[in-house]
């Protein structure tokens, strides 16, 4: 049987490959590998892409000697003419997203709004439902601000924040609080709500809608890229041959 490296004393040859990969969880990374080299194989580049790709690849890793670059290509285990294909390969990836993801990008967008868009609200929670009431009355009647009876009296960590949370993703917060604060306006004071083991009180500070900008569009297309390519790994490792082969 062929030896396809040796470490220490350690000789792998091909036939036991594929069960060291899976053994290792390998597999997983290197099926992602080779599905997207399938994806991108009809795309191509011209000489002056490849160029910008080179350099922007050598940017991107601090690469700016060719001492540096071939230190890179040895502690990297490729040889230095792979460098280049790895920057190369960057820019088809990049080429088949755009082509494949972008006409989605908006209907995607609408879908995910919910999750995308970001608030900044005011927390105190206590365990002590008299209490929250007593403290909801005082801040209404601005007896006291919300930021200093948050760091007096709430049981969290939002007390190291005057109650202060944010900004964070709507989807992030308890449901029963994204709900509440989905419906409110900026400024609003909720009145003590129970919410499993606590009472809470809410202010909603500020909603940040997102927006579908070029920084928004690039990240929902590197979204939905990782979801089909999660997709694509589920659907080989369903293959029976493949189960078969690792076993």
């Amino acid at each position: 049987m062929a030896k396809v490296f040796q470490v220490g004393d350690t000789e792998v040859d091909l036939e036991s490959l594929p069960s060291l990969l899976g053994r290792y969880q390998l597999l997983t990374p290197l099926f992602k590998q080779l599905i997207i080299d399938q994806a991108i194989a009809k795309f191509d580049c011209s000489p002056d892409e490849k160029v910008s790709a080179v350099a922007a690849f050598y940017q991107q890793h601090r690469l700016e000697t060719e001492a540096e670059r071939l230190a890179w290509c040895k502690n990297q285990r490729i040889a230095p003419a792979d460098l280049e294909v790895a920057a190369v390969r960057l820019l088809l990836i990049n080429k088949f997203k755009v082509v494949t993801f972008a006409p989605k990008v908006e209907s995607y967008f609408i879908s995910r709004k919910q999750h995308l868009d970001r608030v900044i609200y005011s927390l105190i929670r206590t365990n002590d439902q008299n209490l929250a009431q007593e403290l909801y009355f005082r801040i209404l009647e601005a007896e006291d601000s919300f930021a200093d009876i948050a760091r007096q009296y709430s049981q969290g960590v939002e007390a190291n924040t005057g109650g202060v949370i944010g900004p964070t993703a709507l989807s992030k917060p308890h449901p029963v609080i994204a709900k509440v604060l989905s419906v409110s306006q900026p400024g609003q004071l909720w009145a003590p709500m129970p919410l499993e083991n606590w009472t809470v009180i809410l202010r909603l500070e500020q909603f940040m809608p997102a927006q579908l900008d070029d920084s928004m569009r690039s990240h929902l297309i590197d979204e939905m890229f990782e979801q089909w390519l999660h997709q694509q790994v589920q659907q080989v490792e369903m293959e029976p041959e493949l189960v078969a082969s690792v076993q």
